[in-house]
């Protein structure tokens, strides 16, 4: 993926997207899943939220979060499903993650360097959590006053919020929650959206909007509504980003 204004330090970078796994396992203790994220050699793996939708399904993390932090360092935020099961649950979840080895970014950042540059990796919790919760707007803008003109990538659950996100400023978005637009049809971004509309935009690969990128993962797994839980034309996907710096020559 080409982006304008990558440092050069991140030009390779090797990230995995893995997103709404809605409490799926693939193999025992999702060996197979992780099995196949390892073979992709990622430097950084990022999770964009829906990873239970029961709570009975926080069984099933510990062992796929330990897997995934010994590959490669991970970050991860919450999707709606998380917060639809209820607050306790996404506390839970989180404890349970980061006790695992997995960094969880609830409306903040962590500064990361590659190569000799900086950038700011960013998350925000889902929008079905706390109503006083720090805005996308005001994450940014503390971002960029700690350090000015820092390139800033954001993970963000939603992926239909991305002109709020690139309003925002954020350079990059990684995203999930499309689903692909669950019915893949020529020429379109697929039949139904997340929000039951349908012929959505913005649900799977890579779109542009001003001077931002989003990413949309199509996700992994099915979650339990009916009409979202089948795919037609629409393959799961485990996704494999390389950030490419326009410019930077091998």
């Amino acid at each position: 993926m080409e982006l304008a204004g990558l440092p050069q330090g991140f030009d390779g970078l090797r990230i995995v997207h893995l997103s709404d796994l809605h409490g799926h396992q693939y193999g025992k203790d999702s060996r197979d899943l992780l099995s196949l994220v390892k073979a992709q050699q990622p430097e950084m793996i990022l999770i964009t939220g829906d990873l239970i939708d029961q709570a009975r399904q926080l069984e099933r993390i510990p062992s796929l979060a330990r897997g995934l932090a010994a590959i490669a360092p991970c970050y991860y935020v919450t999707g709606n499903h998380e917060w639809s099961v209820g607050t306790g649950t996404v506390r839970e979840l989180k404890r349970i993650l980061a006790d695992c080895g997995i960094t969880v970014l609830s409306n903040q950042y962590e500064g990361l360097e590659r190569g000799g540059d900086r950038l700011a990796l960013a998350g925000v919790d889902d929008p079905n959590g706390f109503a006083d919760q720090k805005s996308p707007e005001r994450l940014y803008q503390e971002i960029q006053g700690a350090e000015p003109g820092v390139y800033t990538v954001l993970l963000a659950h939603r992926n239909d919020c991305f002109g709020q996100y690139a309003s925002a400023g954020y350079d990059l978005v990684l995203s999930g929650h499309g689903h692909g637009g669950i019915v893949r049809l020529p020429f379109t971004d697929g039949l139904l959206g997340t929000d039951r509309r349908f012929f959505p935009t913005w649900t799977a690969g890579v779109y542009t909007q001003g001077e931002s990128t989003l990413f949309v993962s199509r996700g992994v797994g099915n979650n339990t509504v009916p009409i979202h839980g089948f795919r037609l034309f629409n393959r799961p996907e485990v996704a494999v980003v390389t950030l490419k710096a326009v410019g930077v020559t091998e």
